[in-house]
């Protein structure tokens, strides 16, 4: 069974060539993921498998978010694609959170992003915040409690420790409901709540609590409960 590969499309549409002419930033998703991904099926280029990729996962943040079981169940990607695109991401995320390379938050939806891929198809509870500086700029990612822990005996106390560390001025709370349902219990409201107390004490600011399930997030701002 043969393969299309990059090598098999016109030189003109091939990405890596586009790159070595234009720049990797004139490059769009798919000639990314295409070169990433090197070869496509039996009867379809790299290019329209990696098309076909975007748009079932919902383009590249979707895939950065995905499972490796699902990936692998994708028609066209297996067991060897997959890996090597979440070592791809893992890259990607790593460098954001290198040194001068800090991301600026500034929507739930970026928190999502960090967030996902470390608590996505966890069967337990795993509960963090995340530290920002004056600008709003990432600082780092604390993970607090995971597992048989209760997160809703965590103390303020317990929360803010790595935030002072930091000398944060502000910080966005997360956990995730493995159950699925993302939407807030009446613990996870008033723990939120009993966290708001200590942060006034300590003049650190928070911003938002998300709760992430397997394909959905709550954002207590969003919806009014912070």
């Amino acid at each position: 069974m043969s393969f299309y590969t990059i090598k098999d499309l016109p030189e003109s549409d091939r990405p890596r060539e586009k790159l070595l002419k234009f720049g990797v930033e004139n490059l769009t998703d798919s000639e990314l993921l295409a070169i990433i991904l090197r070869t496509g099926l039996k009867g379809k280029n790299v290019l329209d498998l990696s098309r076909e990729i975007l748009e079932y996962f919902g383009g590249i943040p979707g895939i950065s978010r995905a499972h490796i079981k699902e990936l692998v169940s994708f028609k066209g990607l297996g067991k060897t694609k997959a890996v090597t695109l979440l070592a791809s991401f893992e890259i990607g995320r790593r460098a954001l959170l290198g040194d001068g390379i800090s991301p600026k938050i500034t929507s739930p939806e970026d928190v999502v992003n960090l967030i996902w891929p470390k608590v996505n198809n966890l069967p337990v509870e795993i509960f963090g915040i995340v530290t920002l500086n004056t600008k709003g700029k990432l600082i780092s990612i604390h993970e607090i409690t995971k597992g048989g822990m209760n997160f809703t005996s965590i103390s303020p106390k317990e929360v803010f420790h790595p935030a002072v560390k930091d000398m944060a001025a502000a910080v966005i709370l997360f956990h995730n409901h493995p159950s699925g349902d993302p939407t807030p219990s009446k613990e996870d409201i008033e723990v939120t709540k009993r966290i708001l107390e200590g942060a006034y004490l300590l003049e650190i600011e928070v911003l938002d609590h998300i709760v992430l399930s397997s394909n959905s997030y709550f954002s207590f701002k969003k919806e009014g409960l912070l």
